[in-house]
């Protein structure tokens, strides 16, 4: 049987999609996943990870937090075309409370990961949803003002907050991490020819403890911006943590790969920067370089974990082979 006409019903009368045209409910229609709950049964715990927002199709969800006493107190009850679970997989926190479905329910399932391409791929549909949710949550915030004192009004930046590490201007680790989980398991006959390149900014610990964290951001914001603007279309880059960064390239050879992580480890060794260590001192230059490890699927490795592993200890290897340079599978 064909649901998907109650699909696009559905998300058509709720406020969550006010002002989407038919073919982006179409769009967004085939990214939900049909559920079906039984009563009392539990959605999710507070603290749990977040990994999914609902939408009720049909059916009511009601959520619960504990206060300061450690008691359990209904905060929200969700009807049809409510929408819920958006906070934590947004801002990548703890579930804020514990949802439980109140009657047998059908509920409407959108993963993180299908949740950040809309508002990064599809710009005016992602606006929307975050503006409905804005004016929503103030709603909430009035009602349940006890336990959502933290909610924040969304718009463009919470766009760009949910996807992007702030200070380097690339991708966080969860959308990394996210595409190309998602890349392995959409290649159903083999493994998908792809890349990734795990890269460390060379000697990045002792600048921080030369010249302070201020100059370590000054870092990572500077090569951030720097391999910006050095990628191709097929790539994905983002900032891990510290100074470690990588990049994801698609339909990528080894050759392909190898090309991209020496132009980045090149233009790397090109930058500079100039600290005071103290307001008198003579500003001092440091000049940055990059290591880089290279895994190729399917040649290194056939899973995502394995081609993540393997990128690292060849990052680790191209350390030990002295710095600035580009390490590939021998």
């Amino acid at each position: 049987m064909n649901q998907l006409p109650d699909v696009i019903e559905c998300l058509r009368t709720s406020s969550l999609f006010s002002g989407i045209g038919e073919e982006d409910l179409l769009l967004v229609a085939g990214l939900l996943h049909r559920k079906e709950f039984s009563s009392r049964e539990v959605l999710f715990r507070q603290g749990d990870i977040g990994t999914q927002m609902f939408l009720v199709q049909s059916g009511h969800v009601v959520s619960m937090a504990r206060d300061s006493d450690g008691n359990e107190r209904e905060v929200y009850e969700f009807g049809s075309g409510r929408f819920f679970g958006e906070m934590s997989i947004i801002d990548n926190v703890p579930r804020s409370a514990t949802c439980e479905v109140l009657e047998d329910s059908v509920l409407l399932v959108l993963d993180a990961i299908d949740f950040y391409r809309i508002v990064w791929e599809h710009a005016t549909i992602g606006v929307r949803m975050l503006s409905s949710m804005s004016k929503i949550m103030a709603g909430w915030l009035d009602e349940a003002s006890v336990f959502l004192h933290d909610v924040v009004r969304w718009g463009e930046t919470a766009r760009r907050r949910a996807v992007m590490d702030e200070l380097s201007g690339l991708f966080n680790r969860r959308f990394l991490e996210e595409t190309i989980k998602t890349h392995f398991s959409r290649a159903v006959s083999a493994p998908p020819e792809c890349a990734l390149l795990m890269l460390d900014i060379d000697y990045f610990h002792e600048i921080n403890d030369a010249y302070g964290h201020e100059a370590g951001d000054s870092v990572i914001s500077t090569t951030g911006a720097a391999y910006g603007n050095l990628l191709p279309e097929n790539c994905v880059a983002a900032r891990l943590s510290g100074d470690e960064f990588a990049f994801f390239i698609t339909n990528a050879t080894r050759s392909d790969a190898m090309e991209l992580a020496e132009k980045i480890r090149a233009h790397t060794d090109t930058l500079f920067l100039e600290f005071r260590n103290g307001k008198e001192a003579i500003p001092a230059r440091v000049h940055l370089t990059a290591s880089i490890g290279v895994a190729v699927s399917p040649a290194d490795a056939v899973s995502f974990s394995d081609l993540y592993v393997h990128a690292d200890q060849l990052l680790f290897k191209a350390k030990e082979a002295g710095r600035n340079c580009v390490q590939p599978h021998s």
